[in-house]
């Protein structure tokens, strides 16, 4: 059985007190939510506070990107997976539609962000979806299919499923749309099928993909009665507490 995981993306958003404070809030409104993984994803400049703030409680951190590079070196501006490590982060994502869009990462940067997250011990969290220009062409799944190929090319069996893989159609991110259960569903079957395709059976079933497109309380559940999905990646809806903690707490 796969554990559940619901994932809040903070963005540009929050001073690092009020990252503090959210989470303080958050880990309070879910104690005792112990079926499925919380977690939250601030800044770099508010991540080792947050983290400190969340010890001891049923939250993990996770920083919104990393540096391709491992290690340290002449890299001006970026922060390596393992001072992230150092932070208090245990989770990473790489490769969400906005670096894709607005930095003109590609599967290739993908690929070496997600190989630096497990060889500093981080868990990628690795984002694919289409543009609506992908989708009204008929091409959804070429592109998806491509973008996991290229984002995990590799990579061992074992790293694999050591990974989560977010889909977020990215006609569904901040604009209120949200794909279907039954579109969200088919996107995610076929992730499953091209990861076992790649690396087996047996990994593809154990790994754990998340829907990221204008997740919300109010159509939670219905996703996550899906057969495939296995969580969300929430935007907007997670910089509440009291809003995200509803996310976190469907079913109950």
């Amino acid at each position: 059985m796969r554990r559940p995981v619901i994932a809040g993306n903070w963005k540009m958003f929050k001073t690092v007190d009020e990252a503090v404070e959210t989470v303080a809030s958050l880990a309070t409104l879910v104690d005792g939510v112990s079926d499925r993984e919380v977690i939250v994803a601030p800044t770099f400049v508010g991540l080792a506070a947050v983290a400190r703030a969340a010890r001891g409680t049923n939250v993990s951190i996770a920083a919104q990107d990393c540096a391709p590079e491992p290690g340290q070196g002449a890299f001006t501006g970026e922060v390596s997976a393992e001072m992230l490590a150092d932070a208090g982060a245990t989770h990473v994502i790489v490769g969400h539609s906005e670096r894709r869009q607005f930095f003109g990462e590609t599967d290739d940067t993908v690929n070496a962000k997600a190989k630096a997250a497990l060889g500093a011990g981080l868990t990628p969290i690795v984002c694919v979806g289409e543009q609506l220009s992908d989708r009204d062409a008929g091409r959804a799944e070429v592109v998806v299919e491509g973008q996991i190929c290229g984002s995990l090319s590799g990579l061992t069996a074992e790293e694999v499923v050591r990974t989560i893989v977010a889909y977020e159609p990215v006609w569904a991110i901040g604009t209120g749309r949200s794909a279907t259960p039954e579109i969200a569903q088919q996107m995610h079957r076929l992730i499953r099928e091209t990861i076992a395709k790649l690396v087996g059976a047996d990994v593809s079933e154990a790994i754990r993909i998340l829907y990221g497109g204008s997740v919300k309380a109010e159509n939670i559940s219905a996703l996550m009665k899906e057969p495939d999905i296995d969580g969300g990646l929430v935007g907007g809806a997670s910089l509440d507490a009291e809003s995200f903690a509803r996310i976190v707490r469907y079913g109950y």
